[in-house]
């Protein structure tokens, strides 16, 4: 694996882990690239600022809590295209409750950009149904 792609995965883990499982505002926003892209439902969700992801922090946390949500485990990271600049990685997830009991697995595919000599997430496209979309490689 190459340096490049190695810190890239560094990097969406610890997002991973102290931004978006710890709901930690400013780990969630400092590793992250703008504009920011996400695909959800077949909608690309396209930010411009940190204050417009921001803005819609608290609702994303209610979500998650609402669906029983309390953190995401990262099964599997894999980098699938790469260069110095810019890797794709394949993540297979897993959202747990409390109890630490899955109730939902999927594959999310994130794009990690080096700006400035500073890596960050710039695009997430999950299959929150995952399961049903694997192909026959597992990912």
């Amino acid at each position: 694996m190459k340096d490049f792609e190695k810190e890239a995965i560094k990097i969406a883990l610890y997002w991973n882990e102290e931004g978006f499982n710890k709901r930690n505002r400013k780990i969630f926003i400092d590793y992250m690239h703008f504009p920011n892209v996400r695909l959800w439902e077949n909608q690309f969700y396209i930010f411009e600022t940190q204050e417009e992801i921001i803005n819609s922090f608290d609702d994303q946390t209610e979500s998650l809590l609402n669906e029983g949500w309390h953190h995401t485990v990262t099964l599997n990271i894999i980098p699938i295209q790469s260069d110095e600049t810019k890797v794709h990685l394949l993540l297979h997830q897993s959202r747990r409750n409390k109890k630490n009991e899955e109730y939902d697995n999927f594959h999310t595919l994130w794009i990690v950009t080096k700006i400035n000599n500073k890596w960050g997430i710039q695009f997430r496209s999950s299959f929150l149904d995952g399961a049903t979309h694997i192909n026959e490689q597992g990912y």
